[in-house]
């Protein structure tokens, strides 16, 4: 009786496999939303049913106590195959309690060579050393750098502040360490992709502080998010069920990061958690009428705070500090930060947040240089070595950042 039981559920298992992901392919056929812009659109549509099918799979796990989510695909990710460089070397280490690979280009220096400390996105879910090793070896490759990959603590073990923590402790020991690393003390960049974009804008504005370090030159900021206060700007409302990160999956990442229950969600987009002396303290950096004109549609409505909610606004009241948000820092922080580059792509939800920061940078007198790709989609950039799974837009923006740092 127990092999037949077996038997009828190794038959029954791929019946149902087969099942959820028709059921995610018709759900994203009916909501997705495919920008008429983007080139190979067809591919982006599969490969964004895939990343919810696996998500599918990954809750129906959790919900069976066999496994969390974003376990489940943290194990996936770590099953992808590294495309490796032949020219740079990659070295694993780590700095105190913090894993690190540290990759530079094979041929020899004759002098130290420029630093750049990344930070890997994946909304504190997904992504690590290996997923973006095929990025930061092109880096390494093209700027002739010493790229260091810092791996981060994620979910779902691990909430705020353990991720900026990680990478500030990082950052502090590689900045102490130069030398030892034949890393240019005056040529060292902060860069990181989508969260790892948010850590580099937390981790300097806490750099600013510390005198007796080396001064790092120049940030990038490639797609980071930036403001979780305001989730009615334009790009909110226009990008919301674009892949590869639509409003749903933003706010499950953001609200598992930050421990707060998803049940507020509502109250969060409506701007019910919003009290009015913050608004109108805020409003001048954080409103849409920061966002220029051109990125206004027909269907992008200005903000309507919704009804104050005092219970939703002390579960998420720490969204205010400028360790979360770092568009709110005040503006003598601001103003000590290096020259910036800010990467943002036009069919992206947090599109708007790289604007907000562009003009708060800029009003406070940093040198501000934006590349913005408009045929860009969310995370094209972490494709750029996945050669079937690249975008057009892909190597656009790796071309931006290559260029900018090269300057440097």
């Amino acid at each position: 009786m127990a092999v037949l039981w077996l038997l009828l559920l190794l038959a029954g298992l791929p019946t149902f496999l087969l099942g959820v992901f028709v059921w995610v392919a018709i759900q994203n056929f009916l909501t997705a939303d495919i920008p008429s812009t983007l080139k190979h659109p067809v591919k982006l549509w599969f490969m964004h049913c895939i990343g919810q099918y696996l998500i599918a799979l990954g809750n129906i796990l959790e919900k069976l106590r066999i496994c969390a989510m974003p376990r489940f695909l943290q194990f996936l990710i770590s099953l992808m195959p590294i495309k490796k460089d032949p020219n740079v070397l990659a070295t694993d280490m780590h700095f105190g309690t913090v894993p690190v690979r540290l990759i530079k280009p094979k041929a020899v220096s004759s002098k130290p060579r420029r630093g750049i400390v990344f930070y890997h996105g994946g909304g504190a879910i997904i992504g690590s050393l290996d997923s973006y090793h095929g990025l930061c070896s092109f880096l390494a490759s093209e700027t002739d750098s010493m790229v260091l990959i810092v791996r981060y603590r994620k979910l779902p073990s691990y909430h705020h502040p353990v991720l900026a923590n990680d990478c500030l402790s990082a950052t502090i020991y590689f900045l102490t360490h130069l030398e030892s690393f034949a890393v240019d003390p005056s040529r060292v960049v902060l860069c990181g992709e989508s969260i790892g974009g948010w850590a580099v804008a937390t981790v300097m504005q806490v750099l600013t502080r510390i005198l007796s370090l080396p001064q790092v030159q120049a940030q990038v900021l490639i797609q980071p998010i930036l403001n979780f206060v305001n989730f009615q700007l334009p790009s909110y409302q226009q990008s919301k069920n674009v892949p590869f990160l639509t409003r749903d999956m933003l706010f499950l990442c953001l609200c598992k990061y930050l421990a707060i229950y998803l049940s507020w969600k509502d109250a969060m987009l409506a701007g019910a958690v919003i009290p009015l002396d913050k608004w109108k303290k805020y409003q001048k950096w954080i409103s849409h009428e920061n966002i220029p004109r051109r990125f206004w549609r027909q269907f992008s409505q200005p903000e309507s705070l919704g009804p104050f909610n005092e219970a939703a606004y002390l579960e998420s009241k720490h969204i205010w500090s400028a360790e979360i948000s770092p568009v709110l820092a005040n503006d003598k922080i601001i103003s000590q930060l290096p020259k910036t580059l800010l990467v943002s792509c036009e069919n992206d939800i947090l599109r708007d947040d790289v604007l907000l920061y562009k003009k708060r940078l800029e009003d406070q007198g940093v040198p501000v240089n934006w590349y913005h790709v408009e045929d860009g989609l969310r995370g094209c950039i972490m494709f750029l070595d996945k050669k079937y799974l690249s975008f057009p837009c892909s190597m656009k923006a790796a071309k931006a950042v290559i260029g900018y740092i090269k300057g440097i």
